[in-house]
């Protein structure tokens, strides 16, 4: 990792252990709505952006609401774990220290919305690390595209082969590789079915992200 300038960190499943919430928050909602949620739900909204998912709901579930009332309904039950009890994942803080002593300069891309992102950075102090914050929702796209990815590293002044995307969601890791970034996989329980695939595509492979620190 000695030529690395700058990093990109996922949030949910990468910095934070909050995914396994938001299949939780995903199952009380639709099940809020009278909707039986079916059989590998989480896995499907792992690929979606915060719209996406809310559309997911309206077309998949017939939730009768409109698209922003959805998202703020989902929303609205993550914001008390995020704002008090959501932990980090192992090893993260130890790894940002030692990237902010080497001068690596960093983002977060997330596609949590950014209301929320900014009240489990505040709870935590990440901000001291890291230098913007960006959204798939206010970016109007999806870690299915590489477009998050580009506008942070020119943001940070990096070059794609130079930038370490961590990452926890094998679509987003397929991502970032295809368009030339050095990609680190990060485990998370909600995804322990692709961790096979996930290590054949990543440079970098960890339980937690504190496992990176014997690379630096």
């Amino acid at each position: 990792m000695q030529k690395i300038k700058g990093a990109i960190f996922d949030l949910d499943g990468t910095l934070l252990d909050s995914m396994w919430k938001w299949g939780d928050v995903a199952e009380d909602y639709l099940t809020s709505h009278g909707a039986v949620p079916k059989p590998g739900l989480m896995k499907i909204l792992r690929a979606f952006n915060t719209t996406e998912e809310a559309q997911y709901y309206i077309d998949e579930y017939g939730i009768d609401k409109p698209l922003d009332d959805v998202i703020k309904g989902r929303d609205d039950m993550m914001f008390k774990f995020f704002s008090n009890d959501v932990k980090l994942k192992e090893g993260v803080l130890p790894l940002l220290e030692a990237l902010k002593k080497q001068g690596v300069k960093m983002c977060i891309a997330t596609a949590t919305d950014k209301w929320l992102v900014d009240a489990a950075v505040e709870l935590h102090g990440l901000m001291n690390y890291f230098e913007r914050i960006y959204t798939c929702t206010e970016e109007n796209t999806s870690k299915k595209y590489p477009d998050i990815f580009f506008k942070a590293a020119n943001f940070l002044g990096t070059q794609a082969g130079e930038t370490l995307v961590v990452e926890d969601a094998l679509y987003a890791m397929n991502t970032a590789k295809k368009a030339g970034f050095i990609v680190a996989g990060v485990y998370d329980k909600v995804a322990d079915d692709e961790q096979a695939e996930v290590k054949a595509v990543c440079d970098y492979y960890c339980t937690n992200p504190g496992e990176l620190l014997k690379n630096l």
